[in-house]
């Protein structure tokens, strides 16, 4: 067995080697600090996201390139949400600082744990196996659950950790489950494997169709669409806000590279099958998310059923890439989806981050009255707020705007006109409770008129994504040519 061995290619996995080492020592140095020198560690942590972009970047060619035993996979999609969701996850890290200080829970088991949630999203992002897959998944989840309950304090934070694992372990059973029977009727657990049986027509279509349904369900959970959502007000409500803003931003990039990678990549000769299964998860995500946050007062909880929402628009971007034999809308389709998560992240970040800013020690700025009068406590960052929110609703011209005007015409010329009707109808109702806030923002007497306390990087940082937020809406072909230019060299 020894003689047939052959010595996988480190290089494209180098990224993720560094991430591992430099975790385990970032855990082994946390032990030996003392309390003034705490922030040696989230130093660290950024300085470590820092040295894997810079990696990832110098390591960046062009070219598709496979290893340990095809089961890894580098190329210009991996490398472009990678950096992605590096930079996802060091303002998460900036934003979480103050918070975590407030509440002694800055902790190294925090920063450790966000690393290795990072390693998993690499590992999915990454997979070109269905075992790599799910190892970078389990991996991703794992650090999460724990990362819910860091406040062992907080009895809803433990039930929202609960929650999470147990739904959480069920969707990776229906996962597994249906990798299963793809492995039963194909022979194979590659996702280039799947594909190539399924183009010589000798896969069991019967048997790989029924674990498909499973598959797209296990995908559905982690993107948080209906009816897999139960999870999603829960967890962002009762979850640490920093919590809740890793949860809502790096693992939604993750998430798509895992339905690409399996749907698009492996089982894209059985598209007529998933595109209806998407179909329906994208109508009713889309119509439960925004109609359930209309009735919210918790802002969290708002947010949770309008990523719901959100979540449905990128479905229904993945599902316009095929009509019948024609494939020539594939690409605009899929880019769109792209350009939709990579819109959502940037716009989520702002608005867990402006939460985030808002809340002190001993005080959760969670509800929307919190945000009563911002404008006369801070006019800039009531601006930050206001643009994330008109962003959220799709007003011109802002990113979010663009994300779903490049997906509704992708599911136009798709052929799926009620649908992309159907979805304008549901967004002018959602853009009720985001102009809500702005309101409240704008025209209320301020509830809280404590001075806003925050470091200068998370102010710094947090400006920065809102003005982000503005200049990707007025120039939107920047990151929608990137995401075309990474599919287009990926396919």
């Amino acid at each position: 067995m020894l003689k047939n061995f052959v010595m996988p290619d480190f290089y494209p996995a180098a990224p993720e080697i560094f991430l591992l080492a430099m975790a385990c020592i970032i855990l082994l140095v946390d032990v030996f600090l003392g309390r003034s020198q705490r922030w040696i560690t989230p130093a660290l942590t950024i300085l470590t996201l820092v040295g894997c972009a810079l990696i990832t970047y110098l390591t960046m060619d062009g070219q598709v390139v496979l290893t340990f035993s095809n089961m890894f996979v580098d190329d210009l999609l991996a490398d472009f949400l990678k950096l992605l969701v590096y930079l996802a996850v060091i303002i998460v890290v900036v934003y979480s600082r103050g918070y975590l200080v407030a509440r002694q829970l800055d902790k190294g088991e925090y920063y450790v744990l966000v690393l290795f949630a990072t390693l998993g999203m690499m590992v999915m992002i990454s997979a070109a196996h269905f075992l790599t897959l799910y190892l970078g998944l389990e991996l991703m989840s794992l650090s999460l659950y724990a990362l819910v309950a860091i406040d062992r304090n907080s009895a809803r934070a433990t039930e929202a950790a609960m929650k999470y694992f147990i739904l959480g372990s069920l969707a990776s059973g229906l996962l597994l489950y249906g990798m299963s029977m793809v492995y039963g009727a194909t022979g194979t657990l590659e996702i280039g494997g799947v594909a190539q049986a399924l183009h010589l027509g000798v896969a069991n279509k019967t048997v790989l169709v029924f674990g498909l349904v499973f598959v797209v369900s296990g995908i559905a959970f982690k993107l948080g669409a209906v009816p897999f959502h139960m999870w999603v007000p829960d967890v962002y409500h009762g979850a640490p806000t920093p919590i809740t803003l890793l949860i809502a931003s790096a693992p939604k990039l993750a998430a798509f590279a895992m339905a690409m990678r399996i749907l698009v990549y492996g089982l894209f000769e059985l598209a007529e099958h998933w595109q209806s299964m998407l179909m329906i998860m994208a109508v009713l995500s889309i119509a439960l998310g925004n109609l359930a946050a209309i009735a919210q007062t918790n802002i969290k909880r708002m947010l949770a059923y309008s990523a719901i929402a959100h979540m449905g628009f990128m479905l229904l971007a993945l599902m316009s890439g095929v009509v019948g034999p024609d494939r020539h809308y594939a690409l605009n389709a899929y880019s769109s989806a792209m350009y939709y998560a990579v819109a959502y992240v940037i716009m989520s970040l702002a608005s867990f981050g402006m939460v985030l800013l808002l809340s002190r020690a001993g005080y959760e700025a969670e509800h929307l009255e919190d945000f009563k009068g911002l404008n006369q406590r801070s006019p800039w960052f009531a601006a930050v707020m206001m643009v994330t929110m008109l962003s959220m609703a799709g007003v011109p011209f802002f990113v979010g705007f663009f994300a779903k005007f490049s997906v509704l015409i992708a599911a136009v010329d798709a052929g799926y006109i009620a649908v992309a009707v159907f979805a304008v109808m549901f967004s002018l109702i959602g853009a009720f409770y985001y102009l809500r806030v702005i309101k409240l923002m704008y025209f209320d007497a301020p509830v809280d008129t404590a001075p806003i306390v925050a470091s200068l990087d998370m102010r710094f940082l947090l400006s920065l994504n809102g003005i982000a937020i503005a200049l990707f809406g007025l120039f939107p072909n920047v990151l929608m040519s990137l995401c075309t230019y990474a599919l287009l060299r990926s396919l």
